[in-house]
């Protein structure tokens, strides 16, 4: 049944995905800022177009690990998902080693984000977010907002694709300050 349940998340992101590719439309999506692109889904083959993920969205950007001490805020980051996603946020997980706490197996890591922490919102594949290696997304966010100091490093991104803020691993995802900022970001203040 464990093992079910990080499959059932991944199939959950790639209906969540299509659906979103297919609310797209034919034309292409042009954005802004460090969410362009795409990126390989975890656990799958398949990848997302993160500009058609976040279009018209707040997004939190978090780089995750699951070996981490700050590991339990998967818990918050799924809580301030669930508060606000109707309201327009979405959060994305991004898995990486680059601070040396994260699972060398995706079904790992995949276990940790959907069975124990009950995931909903989307993770991509592991890669590094600091140094020269960075995946394109945080080597966008952080010549903006500077590089993430560790695991669970948190940038929030405007509708607009532009970096608002960043939090560092020790605000917690339920912190006044984030849902602050989020609210004013999503009341189109931010």
């Amino acid at each position: 049944m464990i093992r079910l349940l990080p499959m059932l998340g991944a199939m959950m992101m790639g209906s969540l995905l299509m659906a979103g590719n297919a609310a797209a439309g034919q034309e292409a999506t042009q954005c802004e800022g460090p969410l362009n692109g795409e990126q390989r889904i975890l656990r799958s083959t398949d990848t997302a177009n993160l500009c058609e993920l976040t279009q018209n969205k707040v997004t939190l950007v978090v780089n995750t690990a699951s070996q981490c001490g700050f590991t339990g805020q998967f818990e918050g980051l799924e809580a301030l998902y669930q508060e606000y996603k109707d309201q327009g946020l979405t959060v994305i997980g991004f898995p990486s080693d680059s601070f040396r706490q994260e699972h060398a197996d995706e079904d790992d890591i995949a276990e940790v984000c959907f069975a124990n922490f009950g995931v909903t919102f989307p993770m991509m594949s592991v890669s590094p977010v600091t140094g020269r290696n960075a995946n394109p997304v945080f080597a966008r966010l952080t010549a903006e907002k500077g590089p993430p100091g560790w695991n669970f490093h948190k940038y929030l991104v405007g509708r607009d694709g532009q970096v608002i803020e960043a939090f560092s691993s020790r605000v917690h995802p339920t912190d006044d300050r984030i849902k602050a900022a989020v609210e004013a970001a999503l009341n189109g203040q931010g």
